[in-house]
């Protein structure tokens, strides 16, 4: 016994740190800016689905701009005028979710209410933060994984960095007008953020589990 904690000792002399939790990995690109001077003028949204970029208003004054991310193929997010027309802290999507075993163990990540459900096995619906109606068909803005930036990847949705969302949601209100276009614009490249604030870049996390339309 004695020899033991002596080994365990010796270990945790030149090392303790590989029993501390490893540190969050390094943000690499910036995902939105704002600076919103919350003087007149209403807040409005612009969506390329070219670029996938959002760009927020206030009055004529440009004071963001964020990266989306849209319907991918087969769920497609339409151009037109839309206005935010509900607005909810978590909204639980009523068309997609994921499944996960006994152990609570995701086996299946893009599940829908109509999915067989083995035995043992719970079916959870995706929960939608900062939800922000759009159409009555169920396409709105709220936070979610943006796994390739310049990429569409929701299932008809305009998903929002997670980090910044709560700053759109704060001064956004029913009736906030948000236009979606195509421009037809080259998609944009990454901005580098070797030395950026931390609140304004998307820290990599892990990929989206179904995350997408109510």
């Amino acid at each position: 016994m004695r020899h033991l904690v002596l080994l365990l000792a010796l270990l945790c002399l030149p090392s303790c740190s590989l029993f501390h939790s490893a540190p969050p990995p390094k943000a690499t690109h910036v995902m939105y800016e704002w600076d919103d001077d919350k003087g007149p003028g209403e807040i409005s949204v612009e969506i390329d689905l070219s670029s996938q970029i959002a760009t927020y208003q206030r009055g004529s004054r440009t004071i963001g701009w964020s990266f989306v991310s849209t319907g991918k193929e087969g769920h497609s997010t339409s151009p037109g005028n839309y206005k935010v027309s509900e607005m909810m802290e978590v909204k639980l999507s009523n068309l997609y979710g994921w499944i996960t075993d006994p152990a609570g163990n995701v086996s299946n990540g893009d599940a829908q209410p109509t999915t067989p459900i083995p035995e043992g096995h719970t079916y959870h619906p995706a929960p939608m933060h900062h939800w922000m109606r759009l159409t009555w068909s169920g396409v709105g803005m709220h936070a979610g994984e943006i796994p390739r930036p310049g990429d569409a990847a929701s299932h008809g949705c305009i998903r929002l960095p997670r980090d910044f969302v709560p700053k759109l949601y704060e001064v956004a209100k029913v009736g906030t007008p948000v236009k979606i276009l195509k421009t037809g614009a080259p998609k944009a490249k990454l901005p580098k953020a070797p030395d950026a604030d931390p609140d304004t870049i998307s820290v990599p996390g892990s990929p989206a589990i179904g995350i997408g339309r109510d």
